[in-house]
């Protein structure tokens, strides 16, 4: 049992479900109302995420586990600890990832999996293998792999565009554009999001040789930062609605979310106590959740508030 645990521990389940549930988000936005759900697709698809997120995570503790023996956060990990063998979590990586490959391509369309497999690559290797140390701009260059998760979804359900080219992802009549949207709203909410953490545990990135922002510039400079961060992602919150994504339902919730979330930010430059930082991340997984939730209420429990894209569900091969 305590081996099951380890190895499930390796997969970091609360960071891989709030990937999956951003995908299937995705999945269920890309339905036009009232044409059939492709179950199939969606439980395959779900699942294929799921196993390629984990494999990453594992990775991830591969690449990390001299950082980990030494932040107090992370020293309770498998490598860490011993309890398991690099042996054994790289194997364990590999087989996650080959199934995710595989039930994608067979069970999806290979469009998914090629995207899924390049999202795994750029979490795993380009931004825990490189980035993480190399800059402290790290979370905001090598954000864009851990924000596809949505686009994966979109795609899982529509397939590849229908003209059989990239630049067709730009077509109004295949609308990729709207997914590409929800991948913009995780990608810039990924900075203010970390960096809170990072601020909480900028002793432990110090001690690690990690050179995240407050470690480098300080931490009033990343709290400036974070404010910046937050109002933009105030802003480009409201694109699905300026898009035709989404109507007023959606609308008054990225409001009042991303008001709070601006509160939060601006408090966080005078805040009441070192803990602050941690409850402004807490809030921020929060934010991302219940914006997500609002879109899907706008497009599915609210029918006659946001306009029904008129297309076909493309065939997922």
């Amino acid at each position: 049992m305590s081996r099951a645990i380890a190895y499930w521990e390796l997969t970091k389940p609360r960071v891989v479900a709030l990937i999956v549930f951003t995908a299937v988000i995705g999945m269920f936005l890309a339905i036009e109302p009232g044409r059939p759900w492709p179950w199939p697709r969606i439980l395959l698809g779900a699942l294929g995420i799921w196993l390629a997120a984990a494999s990453a995570a594992a990775i991830n503790h591969l690449l990390d586990q001299r950082i980990d023996a030494v932040m107090a956060r992370t020293r309770h990990r498998p490598l860490a600890t011993g309890s398991l063998r690099s042996g054994q979590v790289l194997a364990f990586a590999l087989a996650l990832g080959t199934a995710s490959m595989a039930l994608l391509w067979a069970g999806v369309n290979g469009f998914t999996a090629l995207l899924t497999f390049a999202s795994l690559i750029g979490y795993a290797v380009v931004y825990t293998g490189w980035l993480k140390r190399a800059t402290p701009q790290n979370i905001v260059i090598g954000g864009l792999a851990g924000a596809a998760p949505p686009l994966l979804g979109w795609a899982a359900v529509r397939g590849f565009p229908a003209e059989g080219t990239l630049a067709a992802l730009w077509e109004p009549a295949f609308q990729y554009h709207h997914a590409l949207l929800l991948v913009l709203i995780i990608y810039v909410w990924t900075p203010p999001h970390f960096w809170a953490l990072a601020i909480f545990r900028r002793e432990d990135y110090a001690k690690a040789l990690v050179p995240m922002l407050p470690v480098v510039y300080g931490v009033g400079y990343t709290r400036w930062q974070i404010l910046f961060y937050t109002v933009l992602l105030l802003v480009v919150s409201l694109l699905p609605f300026v898009a035709g994504m989404s109507g007023v339902f959606y609308l008054g919730g990225a409001l009042v979310l991303g008001g709070v979330f601006l509160y939060y930010a601006i408090r966080l430059l005078d805040p009441p106590s070192e803990f602050y930082a941690m409850q402004v991340f807490n809030y921020s997984v929060v934010y991302l959740m219940a914006l997500f939730a609002f879109l899907l209420a706008d497009h599915w429990l609210l029918p006659g508030m946001a306009p029904a894209p008129a297309l076909e569900l493309v065939p997922g091969e």
